[in-house]
């Protein structure tokens, strides 16, 4: 093969791999979180219930994650926050505390309060279920989301190879749980790109972590937007945001004279060929946009850093500025690569002013829930509003998602024999990384 050959595997491996960390993996201080009041339910069962049966395999047969339902045109931004401040915002989570009779009861628990759940996630944008012995395993986990009605769907980009499947037979994916990434904090986020959201996601815990940390956590987006100061958030809808998810250097380029324009071309073409389709994200490659004339970053268009819910139509903020700002991460201890490290612009490609970012990042830590799960519990958490992410840990830990486009009940989607492609990539590029 030519050099330039080796040395464009070598970065498409790189992008990738890199993009891994990028999208999953920020490092932090572990910080005390002071939980809010939740509301905690204790639901008593009459009735004998059945258990967890054998079901067909969903691998290879997903439908595809579906795009992202915006409605963020004409807000007025202060009358929305005074909305909000005047409201009532229900707990988030709402804590569902497994009796005895409810364990005994087994599938039929869930089956027969479908609706119910429904209904409380509406209101509370999470749900943690508490205490069940159901869901410990994979099988029991897909029969749970089954008998409440959810309708599974891909990762929104599980065309990346980024996605390990915990059981693709169940359309479970593994958390981020590799020792590589242990010590790395995740930040806020919606399981979101501009042009994918899943609906609903579940996250589900096999296993707390052995030594400590771990913990899984949320933020409600309603009281994120409510709480935000407004000038900082009008700037931001304003102007909109465009986030970068993978760096690549090519400062060896500088060395190559009157060569260099041609190949920095080159290489931006070679690299939106063949990395920009494997994500599906309408990513543009743009030399030097955080001041390095040599840096390639791979950014996504301009989109709003706020959403109303596509069913209740209640404003949240939509964005995952906590998670991918590099301005965050590097006062964060980091052991990312450059290839994978983010960044948050506004829709200029003008960077973001960093009191902005540091109350944003105040705003969203205050608002946080630390959600200490153990083997059992499930979080079913409403994706358009609420965020999520996972603090550092030691040890061996298994916490597993599954995503969903919406219910079976409405009809919109029924999974098929023909989702996405298969899971090769996804088993390669996860195999590289322990």
């Amino acid at each position: 093969a030519t050099g330039a050959a080796i040395m464009m595997r070598t970065l498409t491996l790189a992008t990738v791999l890199g993009a891994a960390v990028a999208f999953e993996a920020v490092p932090a201080p572990r910080a005390s979180r002071v939980a809010a009041s939740r509301t905690t339910l204790r639901m008593a069962t009459v009735m004998p219930g059945g258990l967890a049966v054998d079901m067909p395999s969903l691998d290879g047969a997903l439908p595809d994650c579906p795009p992202t339902v915006w409605n963020s045109d004409g807000m007025d931004i202060a009358a929305e926050q005074a909305k909000l401040r005047e409201a009532d915002l229900a707990a988030c989570p709402l804590e569902i505390l497994a009796t005895p009779e409810d364990n005994a009861k087994g599938l039929a628990y869930f089956s027969e309060r479908a609706g119910e759940f429904r209904e409380l996630l509406k209101e509370h944008g999470t749900i943690w279920f508490k205490g069940f012995d159901l869901m410990k395993d994979e099988k029991g986990f897909r029969a749970f989301y089954d008998a409440v009605g959810l309708s599974p769907c891909l990762d929104p980009i599980h065309t990346s190879g980024l996605r390990a499947f915990a059981s693709a037979q169940d359309a479970v994916y593994e958390e981020v749980n590799k020792q590589s990434l242990s010590q790395h904090y995740i930040g806020l986020h919606n399981e979101a790109t501009k042009k994918k959201s899943a609906m609903y996601g579940a996250f589900v815990c096999f296993k707390p972590a052995t030594v400590k940390g771990g913990e899984f956590f949320i933020a409600d987006g309603a009281k994120i937007f409510r709480d935000l100061d407004t000038k900082v958030l009008e700037k931001l809808y304003n102007s909109k945001v465009r986030i970068s998810v993978s760096n690549l250097d090519f400062d060896f380029l500088n060395a190559l004279g009157p060569l260099k324009p041609g190949l920095m071309d080159f290489f931006r073409s070679a690299v939106d060929a063949l990395i920009a389709p494997k994500f599906d994200m309408d990513l543009e490659m743009t030399y030097g946009a955080d001041g390095k004339e040599m840096r390639l970053q791979a950014i996504e268009g301009k989109q709003s850093p706020v959403n109303r819910h596509p069913e209740t139509g209640l404003p949240v903020w939509f964005c995952n500025v906590h998670n991918h700002a590099r301005y965050l991460r590097d006062r964060r201890p980091c052991t990312v690569p450059e290839v994978g490290m983010t960044d948050v612009y506004l829709g200029d490609l003008s960077h973001l002013e960093p009191a902005d970012l540091d109350h944003i990042n105040e705003v969203s830590e205050r608002n946080i829930e630390s959600c200490a799960m153990q083997a059992g519990d499930v979080l079913l958490v409403d994706n358009y509003r609420v965020l999520h992410g996972r603090d550092t840990f030691e040890g061996d830990r298994y916490h597993a998602v599954s995503w969903f486009d919406g219910w079976k009940a409405d009809g919109k989607s029924v999974v098929t024999d023909g989702g996405k492609p298969g899971n090769m990539l996804n088993k390669m590029i996860n195999s590289l990384i322990k």
